[in-house]
């Protein structure tokens, strides 16, 4: 009898099935808010139809208040430091309104319909057509997701919302940006992600979810389980199918459910053989292989009900494991990888949209990072996630430092953080299964984590272990620093900084604290400068030259540390020379920012496998900023996200500066065989030191060293050269190498960094003879250009920007160059391919400049 139930009915399909629409999922627009204050006091009133439409604003969910009031004059220029502290943030002490209208059609008068919300920050009274349906007492947590039966309240034809959303107040467990940037004015306050209703047949089909696995050994196999869980809201017993659609083909599984049930099911192999895979296409991150995803339909049918969802997801098998220094890392596919990341931040009012969404996860990939720590559960929808999906990136999705910390949190924090009531672990426990639910179908996301410096209390972290248990299978941490649990041993990542700037050889030469061994979750050189146009947008001219305290205010907003360019100018000062202009000052800042942020990725694959992850800190701005950023608010790139691109070239020639070796890197899945090597070093008058080529040979995903040029005895020029055997050029790579040791104060290590006793000096650099360079352009298309670059002199050419502007002379952005800040050798040629965006228009003009080298500015010409 039990084999009977289990029989299947299995009928041919193609996967592009007929959309249903016996079930609709609304979501809601046409919205307006206003304050409380300004209009009426009962929100009865509110969600019925006669209301002062003058007192309100159009907008759109999702948003935060201050997201819409950004859009009126007042308030043009909020983001200015003068103008944001001067705020009157009193306005945000009442709560707002968000107002909008929605149509019911008579055909489904009938149904169940219920409203959803997938994240209010931080507190909300609900009322529908004059009746409250939900209030602040019950509903608040910007991390829950909300569902209401609205059924009993809706009406055929129009019907009104209100929703009153209030701040979050100290002790709340909300969002927020630590130290990074100023709090959000309105404390990001708002329905900030969609709002939706959903009407359906009787019974609703939710929270379905796909999991995989893969035979590691051959990846030739993998195996399927489905789940989704099934609600019945008549008072009958209900008798159908669920139906997977899925790769070619349909399958039924036999389904009773009793009067106002709820079951949930998980479907294998073992009850659908279509659910085993033979040549799967896997889901790769960026690197390794393709991001392959899926498609399957799931529907529920009895008679004339149906309910129905549709799931992308990637096929693919993520472990977490320890190697034998006791440092955790991950594998994909069977495959260790080395994480390669940083750390995302929304815009401070959360204002991203899909279209930016797209441009900063292309950025990753540009970079040749393969992974985002989302340090919240960042993304006002899933639309973040899905690009990840998409590129190939992976993400590491989890809770934020500021609930660790009293001054952020504003209550009582000790080392387990702030959370220690079981009201606390009620709303934390909720907050893990609603983001699992809703994430959980991202092949992306390969690790949860439930603590950013400390680990849960136990009294918690038992709740998470079951959470765990039983919504998902991937991995998941305590904290990402390291801690060790009573319940689940050491956590095997680090979070020891710097965050501030260190030589280049602190990351091969530290062996105690932020240096590239381990997993270093969240590290980077603190400050960052933007471009010179993006800085001018930020700094009236008066207030750029010479430095000043308005600087800082651009700055991180930490209390102690990384509040001013007091660092980074003493770095420039040290190693260059005091800078002479605001212009000089910016070049010199860039050349600290791009070999100090290339180093730090560079020495993480190089010690590899005892290196297993790094996360530079941060990947962009919420504000306009001069710290933590590759690419800046504006998403223009900085020098440091060129760094980073020529760091983590697939196969490369690296310098180690701890022991004056060359390290071929190979991060792909196939060795690399019967390379050449070129190896080229000029002394600061651009004269030929020594020069050799030899062949090398690069096991797959590992590096080997191939040379050793010893201590620099004077100042160097270093050029390094990988062709394939057939002499195709891989990659090259530049550096300015010091006689003058780094030395380090190791006893004055902080958390912020260590400081730095004594720096390289290439001041001798200043003295460079000024070079001509030979520009010619080609339009390959629309979208395509081709610069052909000479370098005529017997002088290198050093540290070269190009960028494309127009007739207006306003940079181009986005556009993607294969290479930037880029040197070159005396005689040497190069071409560099420059993909634009596709609302571009011509004519185009391309400006050069460079360290050494005269500007030029040339028409783009076919």
């Amino acid at each position: 009898m039990k084999h009977q139930l289990l029989i299947l009915i299995v009928t041919i399909m193609t996967i592009s099935c007929t959309p249903n629409t016996a079930i609709e999922k609304q979501v809601l627009k046409n919205w307006k808010i206003s304050s409380k204050a300004k209009v009426y006091e009962n929100l009865e009133q509110l969600s019925q139809k006669d209301y002062n439409d003058s007192e309100w604003l159009a907008a759109q969910v999702p948003s935060t208040v201050m997201g819409i009031l950004s859009k009126l004059p007042e308030y043009e220029n909020v983001l200015d430091t003068e103008t944001y502290y001067q705020v009157d943030k009193t306005i945000f002490d009442k709560g707002w309104i968000y107002r909008t209208e929605f149509e019911i059609p008579t055909n489904a008068a009938q149904k169940t319909t219920l409203l959803h919300f997938e994240g209010i920050s931080y507190r909300a009274n609900v009322w529908l057509n004059g009746q409250q349906v939900a209030s602040a007492d019950t509903v608040f947590g910007p991390f829950r997701q909300f569902e209401f039966n609205i059924t009993p309240h809706i009406q055929v034809g129009q019907n009104i919302l209100a929703v009153e959303v209030i701040r979050q107040y100290e002790g709340d467990f909300g969002l927020g940006f630590v130290d990074w940037n100023p709090r959000p004015l309105d404390e990001n306050m708002g329905l900030w992600r969609p709002v939706y209703i959903e009407t359906f047949d009787k019974v609703q089909l939710k929270n379905s979810f796909v999991r995989s696995k893969v035979n590691t050994e051959t990846l030739d196999e993998a195996w399927l389980t489905v789940g989704t869980t099934l609600k019945n809201f008549d008072n009958k017993p209900i008798n159908g199918n669920v139906q997977i659609s899925f790769n070619g083909a349909t399958y039924k599984y036999p389904v009773s459910l009793a009067a106002n049930s709820e079951k949930e099911i998980q479907l294998s192999a073992e009850n659908i053989p279509g659910l085993y895979i033979e040549n799967p296409k896997l889901w790769w991150c960026s690197g390794l292989g393709e991001p392959n995803l899926y498609k399957m339909q799931l529907e529920f049918k009895s008679n004339n009900i149906i309910s129905s969802e549709n799931i992308e997801f990637g096929i693919r098998e993520i472990e977490s494991y320890f190697n034998e220094t006791g440092v955790r890392g991950f594998k994909l596919n069977g495959h260790e990888i080395l994480i390669k990341g940083a750390g995302w931040t929304d815009e401070i009012f959360l204002r991203d949209t899909p279209e930016s969404n797209a441009l900063q996860v292309k950025y990753v990939k540009d970079m040749g990072m393969n992974t985002i720590r989302f340090e919240t559960i960042w993304g006002s929808s899933r639309n973040i996630y899905q690009q990840c999906d998409q590129q190939g990136i992976l993400s590491m999705v989890g809770w934020s430092c500021q609930w660790e910390w009293e001054n952020y949190l504003g209550k009582a924090c000790d080392d387990f953080g702030g959370a220690n009531s079981k009201e606390d672990f009620d709303l934390l426990s909720n907050y893990m299964i609603d983001q699992i639910l809703w994430l959980r179908n991202h092949p992306s996301i390969f690790v949860w984590l439930v603590g950013s410096d400390m680990i849960p209390r136990p009294e918690l972290e038992k709740r998470y272990i079951d959470i765990f248990n039983n919504y998902d299978n991937r991995p998941w941490l305590g904290a990402a620093s390291n801690r060790s649990s009573e319940l689940t041993g050491p956590t095997g990542v680090k979070m020891e900084g710097p965050y501030e700037y260190v030589g280049p050889s602190y990351w091969y030469i530290d062996k105690k604290y932020g240096g590239a061994f381990g997993f270093n979750t969240e590290t980077g050189p603190g400050a960052i400068l933007p471009v010179k146009e993006s800085i001018e947008k930020m700094l009236p001219a008066d207030q750029r030259w010479p430095l000043n305290s308005h600087w800082d205010q651009y700055c991180t907003t930490s209390e102690t540390n990384l509040n001013t360019m007091r660092v980074n100018t003493e770095t420039l000062n040290q190693q260059w020379g005091e800078a002479t202009s605001f212009d000089n000052y910016i070049i010199k800042s860039h050349l600290v920012n791009y070999e100090a942020v290339r180093s730090m990725f560079e020495a993480f694959r190089v010690n590899r496998p005892q290196a297993t992850g790094v996360i530079q800190w941060m990947l962009n701005s919420a504000w306009p900023s001069f710290y933590w950023q590759l690419y800046d608010y504006y998403l223009v790139p900085t020098p440091a996200y060129y760094a980073t691109k020529k760091a983590l070239a697939p196969v490369q020639l690296i310098y180690n500066y701890g022991n004056y070796s060359i390290v071929a890197a190979n991060e792909q899945l196939q060795s690399l065989e019967k390379a050449t090597a070129k190896i080229t070093l000029f002394n600061a008058s651009s004269e030929i030191i020594k020069e050799f080529k030899q062949e090398v040979s690069i096991p797959a995903n590992g590096s080997i060293t191939i040379a050793n040029i010893g201590k620099p005895e004077q100042t160097m020029l270093l050029f390094l050269e990988i062709n394939d055997e057939n002499g195709k050029h891989l990659s090259d790579n530049f550096y300015w190498l010091s006689a003058r040791d780094e030395k380090y104060d190791w006893e004055k290590t902080n958390w912020v960094y260590t400081p730095m006793s004594q720096y390289p000096d290439y001041s001798e650099l200043n003295n460079m003879q000024q070079v001509a360079l030979n520009l010619s352009t080609r339009i390959v298309s629309k979208l395509k250009i081709e610069v052909e670059i000479e370098n005529p002199s017997s002088t290198i050419s050093m540290f070269n920007q190009l960028k494309v502007h127009n007739e207006k002379g306003d940079w181009v952005i986005p556009a993607f160059y294969s290479e930037n800040y880029f040197s070159m050798k005396p005689g040497e040629k190069k071409t560099i391919e420059i993909n634009l965006s596709e609302n571009i228009s011509h004519p185009l003009w391309i400006e050069l400049s460079g360290w050494n080298t005269s500007k030029q500015n040339i028409e783009i010409m076919p």
